[in-house]
């Protein structure tokens, strides 16, 4: 990339750190101007005027070549036009007919309350705990991941999801049985935090304004991860020295290697205790517009796809050759 559109990422960088995007979001968003900007062979800002036929040749390219799926489409969408709105300030007056990725409706994987225990039985350590807080709250592994040590009321038995998909704010259930060990796990990251504050560090970060608004606050213990990472590490944005929480990719091997020893066989991450977890709650005759607000959903439709796994079978249907004396 040339140093001209290397200054146009830093541009994207400020514009979306004035913005609170949040890391991931910048990095994503990063990559698809840096990929648009490949493909169409730019070399100046001059490129980059005119831009609905461009972007609509990208996501077409995409679509038909790269065969992504609908919702890779549209972050590449999204990024494009954040690029042209927010950082060049040129409006996208005219209209984007890109060939759309083809939607597939995909049956999510669910495990069955079995192999639930026999996947977390095997597990040790954070990973098992945080396995057990994605199947009985029904989180997203980023959302149990960055939980504060204030997000847990263990007397209304609510765990609150702050700013999850979306940027909305939600409660759901905390399992009362893990109240033990997770206070037994928050006393071992206390005790690193108290050290981390001894050695001249021991603040997090703070979403939006807050750390100009309460300057202490990012060293107090309710703002604590409670996932926190084992070692410190530079932050990319602010430059200082922290202790950031967990990467997910540590629970995704867990949980690989632990299903692996299981002997099962479903394609299985994080993300399927959480489809166990509204998949169950609906076996158990919870409302579906109650799993619904649970989980998070802006769309009912979205929820609905678990009454699809209920039952034995393709849609509860018995099959008609167990009816047969063979």
């Amino acid at each position: 990339m040339s140093t001209k559109n290397q200054k146009l990422l830093d541009e994207v960088h400020a514009v979306m750190r004035l913005g609170h995007y949040s890391i991931h979001t910048e990095r994503s968003y990063c990559d698809w101007i840096k990929r648009f900007v490949h493909f169409h062979g730019m070399k100046s800002r001059d490129d980059l005027k005119e831009g609905e036929p461009k972007i609509e040749q990208f996501l077409t390219h995409l679509a038909v070549v790269g065969n992504v799926s609908p919702s890779t489409q549209n972050q590449a969408m999204n990024a494009l036009v954040f690029l042209y709105k927010k950082v060049l300030e040129q409006p996208l007056d005219g209209r984007i007919n890109a060939i759309r990725a083809r939607k597939r409706q995909n049956i999510p994987v669910v495990l069955t309350k079995g192999e639930v225990v026999s996947v977390i039985s095997l597990m040790k350590g954070t990973p098992n705990l945080v396995v057990k807080l994605l199947y009985g709250s029904g989180l997203r592994a980023m959302e149990a991941l960055r939980l504060r040590v204030h997000d847990i009321d263990y007397d209304l038995r609510q765990i609150t999801v702050r700013s999850g998909k979306g940027n909305k704010d939600r409660v759901t259930p905390f399992p009362v049985s893990l109240a033990p060990l997770l206070q037994s796990h928050l006393t071992r990251v206390k005790a690193i935090h108290e050290k981390d504050i001894t050695d001249g560090y021991g603040a997090v970060y703070l979403p939006y304004a807050l750390e100009r608004k309460y300057p202490n606050a990012a060293k107090e213990w309710q703002w604590q991860y409670i996932f926190p990472s084992g070692s410190l590490s530079r932050d990319p944005e602010s430059g200082r020295t922290r202790r950031h929480h967990i990467d997910p990719s540590v629970i995704n091997k867990a949980i690989k290697a632990a299903a692996k020893r299981a002997g099962i066989h479903k394609r299985i991450s994080s993300h399927t205790f959480r489809h166990s977890f509204a998949t169950h709650l609906l076996e158990r005759g919870t409302d579906i517009r109650t799993i619904q607000t649970l989980l998070g959903h802006s769309d009912l439709s979205t929820t609905m796809i678990y009454t699809h796994v209920l039952g034995q079978g393709a849609h509860g249907v018995k099959s008609p050759l167990d009816d047969l004396d063979l």
